[in-house]
């Protein structure tokens, strides 16, 4: 079914939507912080099993995905280096990855549910959280209809990440208690991979003259501004909760 599937087809219909991820993102805003509001004076929904079930759908697509992603990133990475891996179109056609890339991109969408389980259970919504939903939806489509380079990468980290993170969701969603190292993984990981977003958007610039590695000038600067935020936000939220609270508590 991967073969069959027709990416040109696809990338057009993204290419004449893209911008409504504006409006996606507008109305996710209204809605996150409109059930925020009206959750104030109700009790909170307990959602156990749909959450264990949204989480874990997520992570098994995020497992297959990443693996065929892989599969072809690990074959030009060895027979082609690590230049074409970055400027590469092929993650766009290739039998292998064709269709997985182009649900990566519209999973983002999907993952804009996890805000919803947020505010319905009425657990502290941070900003790093629906910020990071935000751009993450418009950088996708943008760099997908453009067939932009680094999007592979982009793709195979994103992918590799959400397959740890949504299975620790899985696990904490069932009730299971997780220690906290396991979280503080999960948030050094998150780390790990805007750090890669920005080497790899550096590596970028330096090859924007090269045919091969194309890339506009607007999704370059609008994701550098994503990732590099993006990486302080995580930074930020890492030293909070782990750092400063730990210290906290040890002088308690």
């Amino acid at each position: 079914f991967e073969k069959n599937f027709n990416q040109l087809a696809a990338r057009k219909w993204m290419e004449q939507n893209w911008q409504n991820t504006y409006i996606i993102s507008f109305v996710y805003l209204i809605l996150t912080f409109g059930i925020k509001h009206f959750m104030k004076e109700q009790r909170p929904f307990h959602l156990r099993a749909p959450l264990t079930l949204w989480s874990f759908s997520l992570a098994l697509f995020s497992i297959i995905a990443a693996c065929r992603v892989w599969k072809q990133m690990a074959f030009i990475l060895l027979t082609k280096g690590f230049k074409q891996s970055v400027c590469s179109q092929s993650f766009y056609v290739h039998p292998v990855t064709k269709l997985w890339v182009c649900l990566f991109g519209l999973s983002k969408i999907i993952e804009l549910g996890d805000t919803l389980f947020i505010v319905l259970r009425k657990k502290k919504l941070i900003f790093v959280h629906w910020y990071h939903h935000l751009s993450v939806v418009v950088l996708s489509w943008f760099a997908y209809t453009d067939m932009a380079a680094g999007f592979g990468w982009n793709a195979a980290l994103n992918l590799s990440i959400h397959a740890l993170t949504y299975s620790y969701y899985t696990v904490t969603a069932m009730g299971i208690r997780v220690p906290t190292s396991i979280a503080m993984i999960v948030t050094t990981l998150q780390m790990v991979q805007m750090m890669g977003f920005v080497i790899i958007n550096i590596f970028i610039f330096f090859w924007r003259d090269d045919k091969v590695c194309h890339v506009s000038w607007s999704l370059f600067f609008l994701s550098s501004s994503f990732y590099t935020t993006l990486l302080a936000l995580f930074f930020n939220f890492f030293v909070k909760t782990y750092l400063t609270s730990s210290q906290k508590s040890k002088g308690e």
